[in-house]
């Protein structure tokens, strides 16, 4: 996966990119290929948007398949159809870039079953932020549709780890949208992928030489963005008085952890008894500190939030978006994902087929650290 193909299958030139995909999966449906269609679509308030398992051709019509913003990581959507195993449909699902990743993420941890699941991502824009979206949805769909017939991919108006997201094209997909002016097409990305163009006999003669080097471009902007913003936030998270400042503000709600696609646990540690003391700790803590903050461990709660799950963030920006007290949850775990990810030599959510690091052992993983486990060994030996 992750391969750039030279050529895509043109789907046709459009006059909307929404119209022209949602065309397409009905035409899926039609030709009786996939039972279902995994899609996003407004909800009856029309504030927000909600991932519907349709399998009705009448209701696809209904169907946004683009949606401005980001309520929900469709990652949890598929964990809850797929997380004991294999499904009785074949299911078509459309997510955004960051959407695959942490996809991908939860099938290497058990959570997720892709075999009769066909994953098709798209050119993401970004997603308004869900506050300004509920404010005024009639704007933020107008924003948003523009910011498609434009292709900008640099909008001021997304939300702001969107701005510094250098993943926002072609991921570890099956198949992959392509926005190149007035034309849609299709990159194949797996032999599933493959093998779907040949059932609906679409040629892959498309070339994407120009598509390509309008995504380079964006992506060295979006680079530069996130390392000037990993700057600012090195500022605000290194040594522990900066933490402890920076999540000062922390109630203690734990919405970063419920709306993480990647904290899939059905218990956290820190929702059990064990990490909820009764008041004579509590008091014990305060006469031994002069005083003690409530609720407790702010600062351990998410570092340890942060040793859980850093090697599979793909930065979608869940966590800040559900902070009430808006602490740049979204940006910290992004900056401290890439470090954790770089030392590991690992891309969270690149491809099916590397191994999640720490979940299987290899010797010469962190290299330091592994010579020092082979001289550790080595002197072991000698004590025998």
């Amino acid at each position: 996966m992750n391969k750039i193909s030279e050529k895509g299958a043109l789907i046709k030139k459009v006059s909307g990119y929404q119209t022209a995909i949602l065309d397409f999966f009905q035409d899926l449906f039609e030709k009786n290929i996939f039972d279902a269609v995994m899609l996003p679509m407004k909800i009856p308030s029309g504030d927000s948007f909600a991932w519907i398992m349709i399998k009705d051709k009448k209701i696809l019509n209904n169907a946004q398949p683009l949606a401005p913003i980001m309520p929900v990581n469709a990652a949890k959507a598929l964990k809850r159809y797929t997380r004991k195993g294999k499904g009785t449909l074949k299911i078509a699902a459309l997510m955004k870039p960051c959407e695959i990743r942490a996809t991908v993420e939860l099938t290497k941890l058990n959570q997720v079953n892709l075999d009769d699941v066909t994953l098709f991502s798209y050119d993401c824009v970004g997603a308004i932020p869900m506050q300004d979206y509920i404010a005024d949805p009639k704007t933020g769909d107008e924003k948003f549709e523009k910011m498609l017939s434009e292709n900008n991919l640099n909008h001021n108006d997304v939300k702001p780890v969107c701005k510094i997201c250098d993943n926002f094209s072609l991921s570890a997909t099956d198949l992959h949208f392509g926005f190149n002016a007035d034309k849609l097409f299709l990159v194949t990305n797996s032999k599933k992928g493959e093998n779907l163009l040949q059932k609906l006999d679409l040629k892959a003669e498309t070339d994407l030489q120009k598509w390509q080097k309008a995504i380079d471009e964006k992506k060295k902007k979006r680079v530069k963005k996130r390392e000037e913003t990993f700057k600012t936030v090195k500022t605000k998270v290194e040594g522990f008085s900066k933490l402890t400042e920076t999540f000062a503000d922390c109630i203690g709600c734990h919405n970063c952890q419920s709306s993480c696609p990647i904290c899939y646990c059905r218990q956290c540690y820190f929702d059990t008894s064990a990490a909820k003391p009764n008041s004579d700790v509590v008091l014990m803590r305060a006469k031994d500190r002069g005083a003690t903050s409530l609720p407790l461990d702010r600062i351990m709660f998410h570092t340890g939030r942060m040793a859980h799950m850093s090697l599979s963030c793909v930065s979608c920006g869940l966590c800040s978006d559900a902070c009430p007290v808006n602490i740049p949850v979204a940006k910290i775990f992004s900056y401290v994902a890439a470090q954790t990810q770089e030392t590991f030599e690992y891309s969270a959510g690149a491809s099916v087929g590397d191994a999640l690091p720490m979940k299987e052992y290899k010797l010469n993983e962190l290299g330091e650290l592994g010579e020092m486990v082979k001289s550790a060994e080595a002197q072991e030996g000698e004590h025998e």
